[in-house]
């Protein structure tokens, strides 16, 4: 896949870049945060992991408010984590929040995370793809991995919302041009009807967050269903000061999945 237009900053501190792509799916310019670990020689095959942003976020808050890319160059230099390399792509910018699912205006959300981001973060094809967010993120997160099995080796959710109808008390928009799909509304419908084997998951929550409720719930069904997850709670609630302290968490999980791999 290539982009008609795409424009990239100059490198930022710490590794940051900023670029901003013409997206087929989304007929709009979208923008993403890239971060590689210093030394990455252009064109390298490398993990690849895609955090995605809660509602009313964009691309740049994983790194400039949870400081993504200090906890992963931490991880790295210490060996707990092999190099890996962190897209944050916006979500598509539509009203408060677009859920990353396809709109009846022809917007496909869902295919500029699936598709799109990974080609704009220079992935080299073979490399592993890990998609993992916090809210809003969550709920992308892990129903694109129950639609896409084959696509992602691990996914992960923080807080997440798991059912469309919850985004009602977040948003001044309605959600009528959202797909109707089950799979599309439901983080439990899409990881109960995947095509194919599940990648590994994961999910946590705070014991303060107005989700917990229903991450409990999906904790309880997708067991009930005999869907192997790890699935945890820590004290906090929804907030960056939670979501910045277990990224690790998910960072590790995705470590220990590539050395599975065979």
């Amino acid at each position: 896949m290539s982009f008609r237009t795409i424009e990239s900053s100059p490198q930022l501190p710490q590794g940051l870049s900023f670029v901003t792509v013409k997206s087929a799916a989304l007929g709009q310019r979208a923008d993403l945060t890239l971060w590689s670990p210093p030394g990455t020689e252009p064109g390298a095959a490398m993990p690849l992991v895609i955090l995605l942003h809660g509602v009313y976020g964009s691309h740049w808050a994983w790194a400039l408010k949870g400081n993504a890319h200090l906890t992963a160059q931490r991880l790295i230099d210490s060996g707990t984590i092999p190099p890996m390399r962190l897209a944050m792509p916006s979500d598509g910018l539509w009203g408060d929040g677009s859920g990353y699912v396809a709109h009846a205006t022809g917007q496909d959300f869902e295919r500029w995370i699936v598709e799109e981001v990974p080609d704009a973060a220079g992935h080299v094809g073979g490399a592993p793809i890990f998609i993992a967010g916090l809210s809003m993120g969550g709920f992308g997160a892990l129903r694109l991995a129950g639609k896409y099995p084959q696509r992602f080796a691990a996914t992960a959710g923080h807080s997440s919302i798991t059912e469309a109808q919850q985004f009602d008390a977040l948003m001044t928009e309605t959600r009528a041009g959202w797909s109707a799909a089950p799979q599309d509304r439901s983080v439990l419908a899409a990881l109960t009807h995947a095509a194919a084997p599940l990648p590994p998951l994961r999910f946590d929550c705070g014991l303060d967050d107005p989700f917990l409720a229903a991450n409990r719930s999906l904790h309880q069904s997708l067991a009930a269903a005999g869907i192997a997850h790890d699935y945890a709670e820590h004290p906090g609630g929804h907030d960056w000061s939670y979501w910045s302290l277990h990224l690790e968490d998910t960072l590790r999980f995705f470590a220990k999945t590539l050395k599975a791999m065979p």
